[in-house]
């Protein structure tokens, strides 16, 4: 009975551990300050609901000249995402910033965040139908390695400092 415990040990496969892949790009954006708001949340409706479909997460960080996404999922799904992205009429200038495998997803809960122009923290947002555009989500704080990626986002910006 030992004997064939020690084969079967022998012949299991090695635990396959999940590997993701981050992908963040900048660009500027298009959308002209009328209607921005109303454009942002349709973009954004739409972009939830594609990201979700394919299970890619991230944070999208928006300003009145640039956005800067971090894409994290399966290597395949979060490529085919930035290719049509960086096709999108919305905005010019895509510029990949860093793309790499990671153990862990840092963004797994977030779909979008907003730079405040001030400095301020960062704002998750959801998508409004109802208002026409996009309102904030209930806060919840950031994790020291959402801190790291996000500062990174904004640095590419100019939109932070650190």
């Amino acid at each position: 009975m030992a004997a064939e415990h020690q084969a079967a040990q022998e012949t299991r496969q090695p635990v396959d551990v999940q590997t993701y892949f981050r992908l963040i790009y900048r660009s500027h954006s298009l959308i002209p300050a009328t209607g921005r708001k109303a454009a942002l949340g349709q973009l954004f409706s739409k972009a939830r609901s594609k990201n979700k479909s394919v299970n890619v997460t991230g944070a999208l960080l928006v300003t009145d000249h640039y956005f800067v996404q971090a894409l994290e999922g399966d290597e395949s799904a979060v490529r085919a995402l930035y290719d049509g992205i960086s096709r999108d009429h919305r905005h010019e200038d895509v510029t990949l910033l860093d793309a790499q495998a990671v153990d862990h997803r840092v963004f797994s809960r977030w779909a979008m965040a907003e730079v405040s122009k001030d400095g301020s923290a960062d704002i998750p947002l959801i998508s409004d139908r109802d208002h026409g555009g996009i309102t904030p989500a209930a806060p919840h704080p950031s994790t020291r390695e959402q801190n790291e990626v996000l500062r990174v986002m904004r640095n590419s910006i100019g939109a932070d400092t650190v």
